[in-house]
């Protein structure tokens, strides 16, 4: 899961995303008003943590921005301004939740992980797609009740594809969703096809059907039943 940190304080904008990573969340930095609404333009991302004080412009724009572009974003705003007038705007506008400074990372956390819930997965802690289930808060994924381990790659991967499961995802977008704006500089997105060819090895091994199809020359889909 991808998420984008538009916040001006370098220490509080650091301590997220430490925390946020050592909680499995892939995450990049946007410190100012231009290089926010660069990374927005250019990337996809499931989560914008964003701040309404930002050197260059209000962070207000850039939730108008992001709507204006139907990016499809969960948008939690973290701000000091913390008054009714400005909570009321921002969701108004169309941000999912509002969390006042200071906050705690823990809080924070449960407010992604809730956002990302209610979103993508109908508001369910376990995801089960055939004989495979996965359990959201413990990150454990089972193929007929057995666990199988996946890295943290394979297990971002296995929830994208499901979270756009039978949709054809491409190969740039799976390399963007894994790497984020280090995609632009890989020569190839060869990874991407070892880590389809490692998740699909590992369910194989498990003895599940193979729900994840190669569209030849646009992308990967997860199939939800057999054909």
């Amino acid at each position: 899961m991808k998420i984008l940190v538009i916040e001006d304080e370098k220490e509080l904008s650091k301590n997220i995303v430490k925390y946020l990573s050592n909680d499995s969340y892939r995450c990049e930095q946007a410190y100012n008003f231009s290089t926010a609404m660069e990374k927005i333009a250019l990337y996809n991302y499931d989560c914008i943590l964003l701040d309404l004080n930002l050197p260059g412009g209000d962070g207000i724009q850039i939730l108008e921005e992001i709507k204006s572009l139907k990016i499809d974003s969960g948008i939690i705003i973290i701000s000091a301004r913390g008054s009714l007038d400005d909570r009321i705007e921002g969701l108004k506008i169309g941000a999912d939740d509002y969390l006042a400074k200071p906050f705690s990372l823990s809080e924070l956390s449960v407010r992604i992980y809730a956002l990302m819930r209610r979103r993508q997965f109908s508001h369910n802690n376990i995801m089960i797609s055939g004989d495979v289930e996965i359990d959201m808060l413990s990150k454990t994924v089972k193929v007929k009740e057995r666990i199988i381990t996946l890295t943290k790659s394979e297990y971002d991967l296995l929830l994208f594809l499901l979270g756009n499961k039978n949709r054809v995802v491409s190969k740039d977008a799976i390399a963007e969703h894994l790497s984020g704006d280090m995609a632009d500089m890989l020569d190839s997105h060869n990874f991407v096809y070892a880590h389809i060819k490692n998740l699909k090895a590992k369910f194989a091994k498990a003895g599940s059907s193979n729900k994840i199809k190669t569209i030849y020359g646009t992308g990967y889909q997860w199939v939800e039943q057999e054909h």
